[in-house]
């Protein structure tokens, strides 16, 4: 097999394979054969039709088979021929067969870029202290606390802040609904029934809370906000509105005395000195995690200052177009209006971008160093990962393993795999001084 190498700006090259028409022909021959056996053709039985009239009637499907057989395995055998670092194929075209009966074909790739490998081991890293203090436990106590907290009526006074309060409430631009006028906005902005609202001065809407103190259970209350230059919705910029407000309920928020009793109805059969000490582990076992997050963040970013290199345009092309895809997935998730989205595209489109260079040149930076390495992962590890994605969305391996298949999901998993061993095996080799 010939193998020419034409190297081209951004890190794409362009193969040019030929193969040798002894190679081509013992191809299409396994390929006949393969029909010869199985295909029905009339007057014949199964296996019996002579090879000529077998590679007359099928000869396009030979040929098809021949080519797409042919041109995956070439590739493959090119790459290891010439030891390119190919991240991504773009193109096969120009497939030609010669009288000879060879076969050639050109190949457009992106590959790794060239750079030099930083010293890697024994990386300096500072670590956050894995030591619990009393205060981490108190103010776990308390987060506890305000997540158990009863909420009682208070019917023999009027509204006051701090309370939380029931009500049911509309908001209206010139008597228009604003649901009408900004109909991608939050729904609480709209109105809404039996909204639970903590008054505090500066929550919810612009001095909302201030125009509704003092209201009794029953009352009905006209409440104007002016929507700041600020706000967030385009349609109700500088407006004024106008919230039918009545107040159904005044909650008032009671925390529970840090005593067994609150200990056991957290876990029962548990005393507060337990609950103590469970909330100790759980923290110490969260600052550990830190740790580890400390120490790979700081690995990156080491690996990042000390390493240069261009990225490769289509792949930083294509990787920001993933990355937005997300933080536009992320902040619909997070109730954020597409017309909201629309007026950040440029900020999200630069951080769609920053975050794709990130990954990119962090992925090329630890894959080389599992090269170096020698870091490999196992059929068992890749095995053992799918068996895991399959408990987490609680269906079959063998389902898992096929859905991976057919959307490429086999190369990602092993590539996120290989990895995080490389990062592990960073994390084993820091060096750590102290703050």
């Amino acid at each position: 097999m010939k193998v020419e190498v034409e190297e081209q700006p951004g890190s794409v090259s362009s193969l040019q394979i030929e193969l040798p028409p002894e190679e081509v022909s013992k191809e299409w021959d396994a390929i006949a054969n393969s029909f010869v056996r199985f295909a029905k053709i009339p007057g014949y039985r199964p296996g019996k039709a002579p090879r000529s009239v077998i590679e007359k009637r099928f000869r396009k499907e030979i040929h098809d088979e021949l080519t797409k057989k042919l041109v995956s395995k070439s590739y493959y055998d090119a790459i290891e021929q010439k030891q390119l670092r190919v991240v991504s194929l773009t193109n096969v075209e120009d497939v030609q067969f010669g009288e000879d009966k060879s076969m050639r074909f050109r190949a457009t790739v992106v590959t790794a870029p060239e750079f030099e490998l930083p010293e890697y081991k024994n990386i300096p890293v500072q670590l956050p202290s894995t030591k619990v203090a009393e205060n981490d436990v108190e103010h776990a106590l308390e987060r506890l606390r305000e997540q158990s907290a009863d909420f009682v009526d208070v019917p023999e006074r009027g509204l006051e802040m701090e309370d939380f309060a029931v009500i049911d409430f509309e908001g209206a631009i010139e008597a228009r609904p604003i649901r009408e006028i900004a109909p991608n906005a939050s729904k609480n902005v709209h109105g809404g029934k039996k909204f639970w609202l903590q008054l505090a001065p500066e929550n919810f809407l612009p001095r909302f809370c201030d125009q509704i103190i003092g209201m009794q259970r029953g009352e009905t209350r006209s409440v104007q906000v002016e929507f700041p230059a600020e706000f967030p919705v385009a349609e109700l910029v500088g407006k004024k509105a106008d919230y039918a407000v009545t107040l159904n309920e005044i909650k008032q928020k009671v925390l529970p005395s840090i005593d067994d009793a609150f200990a056991a109805r957290l876990v029962p059969g548990k005393t507060v000195a337990d609950l103590r000490q469970m909330v100790e582990h759980d923290i110490e076992h969260e600052k550990e995690h830190e740790v580890e997050r400390a120490k790979e963040s700081q690995i990156v970013k080491f690996l990042h200052e000390h390493t240069a290199f261009d990225l490769p345009p289509p792949l930083l092309k294509n990787e920001t177009r993933r990355a937005l895809n997300e933080l536009v997935h992320r902040n619909r998730e997070r109730g954020v209006p597409d017309d909201m989205l629309k007026g950040k595209e440029k900020e999200l489109v630069e951080g769609a971008g920053s975050l794709a260079a990130h990954r990119l040149k962090t992925n090329f930076i630890l894959s080389r160093i599992a090269e170096r390495e020698k870091i490999k992962v196992s059929r068992q590890e890749i095995d053992a990962r799918i068996r895991e994605e399959a408990a987490r969305y609680d269906i079959s391996v063998d389902k898992m393993r096929k859905e991976l298949q057919e959307h490429d999901g086999l190369n990602t998993l092993a590539e996120q795999l290989l990895l995080g061993k490389t990062l592990d095996f960073l994390k084993a080799n820091v060096s750590v001084e102290d703050p």
